[in-house]
């Protein structure tokens, strides 16, 4: 079973910003097929199909950690990940990594504080300018909202095919460094 957490924060408030990029990537993966088993024990969002978990987050962004453990502890999978926002790539950019520091990124400090950091991350980067809250709080500007799409859409397929190989394989035919979009 495998356990696909993506980060931001809930409400209409922020569903458009930058740091719900892994909610928006969890609405694109869950199809019809997945059975809504969310429970207030979960604290998030949690869509179930074929072995795979989908999770979002209800606890804020800082507090991730509570959400991913409660859903660990509960269904025991045997693989995690976790797609989150990075501000340390250029917008559009797609990495993959196993383990590793948080970056800073509180969400994964959290969760890394409550079960480790022994998970891959898929790290969809925003990019950054100016202050770190306000820009992983504001709203994708116009041009990128218009690249938007297609950085979702080649992520989704990158997730979808990570559930069928390893980290390393898919790093080196998925990672994107400069961004999908000029």
């Amino acid at each position: 079973m495998t356990l696909i957490a993506g980060l931001g924060n809930p409400g209409p408030k922020y569903e458009n910003t930058r740091h719900n990029i892994g909610f928006m990537l969890i609405d694109l993966l869950k199809d019809s097929n997945f059975k809504d088993v969310s429970s207030a024990k979960f604290q998030g969002e949690v869509f179930k199909f074929n072995g795979i978990i989908l999770l979002k987050p209800t606890t804020f962004m800082n507090l991730s950690g509570q959400s991913v453990k409660a859903v660990r502890d509960f269904y025991k999978p045997d693989r995690i990940i976790v797609i989150h926002d990075d501000l340390d790539l250029s917008f559009g950019a797609v990495k993959f990594k196993k383990g590793g520091s948080s970056g800073g990124h509180n969400g994964i400090k959290s969760i890394d504080n409550l079960i480790g950091n022994d998970y891959e991350r898929v790290r969809v980067g925003i990019g950054h300018e100016g202050d770190a809250k306000n820009f992983v709080l504001g709203e994708f500007s116009d041009e990128e909202k218009k690249a938007l799409d297609e950085i979702l859409a080649y992520t989704k397929n990158a997730v979808c095919e990570l559930l069928k190989s390893d980290i390393n394989e898919i790093s080196q035919k998925f990672t994107v460094k400069k961004g999908l979009i000029k």
